[in-house]
């Protein structure tokens, strides 16, 4: 069935734009009562069908709406390093939302190659993979911040910090987390993060922590770390 982004619907009804709609009508040849999936960003999905299949202003009438859909009972915030390929960093942010991740903070670390980001661009790939994957709260992506401002900054829930250094005594995620904890995790950029890093986020109550055996690039890295906490939740 085809979902829309609607963060702004309201009432029995809603009108799709001019592009959404002609392309409902015309390319997907979607007629009056075909139904519709919508979803706000802020936790609702709702259940329509087309009332109107109008070509510049196709109508959705609303037949039902579930709150909180698939809400999680946990928050995960992960704070990434951007990645001199942008589209690598497009990847980690496309499939941890398809997965399911709350909140994204662009890291800036002393190895952080490229410190320059599209927000638009990344927030248009943030709805198209909440579409995708049908989820209807929208993940926030931050502004970038300095490593030492953002660990500065409290925070609640389990904090990790995931890094390479095989001479920290790290653990693996499973052994830190407990189930339905909110928990931040840092990654760092592709030549992590420096022992002085790892020593402040230490001091700030960041746990050292591992994700296999395997040396992860940093954005499978966040996958993996956030397929990780949704593993877990399960």
């Amino acid at each position: 069935m085809q979902v829309f982004y609607a963060p702004d619907i309201t009432g029995e009804y809603f009108t799709l734009d001019e592009n959404e709609s002609k392309h409902t009508v015309r390319v997907l040849r979607m007629g009056e009562g075909s139904g519709i999936k919508l979803i706000d960003g802020k936790g609702n999905l709702y259940e329509g069908v087309i009332s109107e299949p109008d070509q510049r202003a196709c109508k959705i009438r609303i037949i039902n709406i579930i709150k909180g859909f698939e809400k999680r009972d946990y928050n995960l915030h992960i704070a990434i390093s951007p990645l001199k390929n942008p589209e690598r960093f497009e990847w980690f942010i496309e499939k941890s939302v398809e997965i399911g991740i709350d909140e994204i903070t662009p890291l800036i670390c002393r190895n952080t190659e490229k410190q320059g980001l599209k927000p638009d661009r990344l927030n248009n790939i943030i709805i198209s993979a909440m579409k995708q994957s049908l989820k209807a709260s929208a993940t926030k992506l931050n502004a970038a911040c300095k490593l030492n401002d953002f660990i500065s900054t409290p925070h609640t829930g389990t904090l990790m910090i995931a890094h390479c250094n095989d001479g920290d005594e790290r653990k693996g995620i499973c052994e830190v987390y407990i189930k339905r904890n909110d928990v931040v995790i840092l990654i760092g950029p592709e030549g992590d993060f420096s022992e002085e890093e790892i020593s402040k986020a230490r001091n700030h109550g960041y746990i050292p922590v591992h994700l296999g055996k395997s040396r992860l690039r940093t954005e499978t890295a966040g996958v993996a770390a956030c397929h990780s906490i949704y593993f877990i939740n399960q």
